[in-house]
């Protein structure tokens, strides 16, 4: 598994989230969540983290990911020192976008 920070793997709340804006959401409900230009996705333990983290780049937009599934289906996790959830990707099945047209 590319994880490979040191950190091991970790059961995630049941519920991570992400902020993004609406400009990302055609490339997101296609591919999911994806690491673009970084190593992992980045999600949040909670709302308003997610909603900050997206309102950096514009008004922000919240997903949720059903971690507990991603979890079930062996998609690994893994939490950093700073609190974010990191992991490889995440497939559009565990996506909710709320608040999107």
């Amino acid at each position: 598994q590319p994880l490979h920070l040191g950190l091991r793997a970790n059961t995630p709340p049941a519920v991570l989230y992400h902020g993004t804006v609406a400009a990302a959401l055609p490339g997101i409900r296609e591919r999911g969540l994806i690491p673009m230009r970084r190593n992992h996705v980045h999600l949040s333990a909670d709302e308003e983290t997610a909603r900050i983290v997206g309102s950096r780049r514009g008004r922000p937009l919240i997903i949720r990911v059903d971690a507990a599934a991603m979890a079930a289906a062996g998609h690994r996790f893994v939490v950093s020192d700073n609190g974010v959830w990191l992991t490889d990707a995440v497939p559009t099945a565990y996506l909710t976008i709320s608040g999107a047209r």
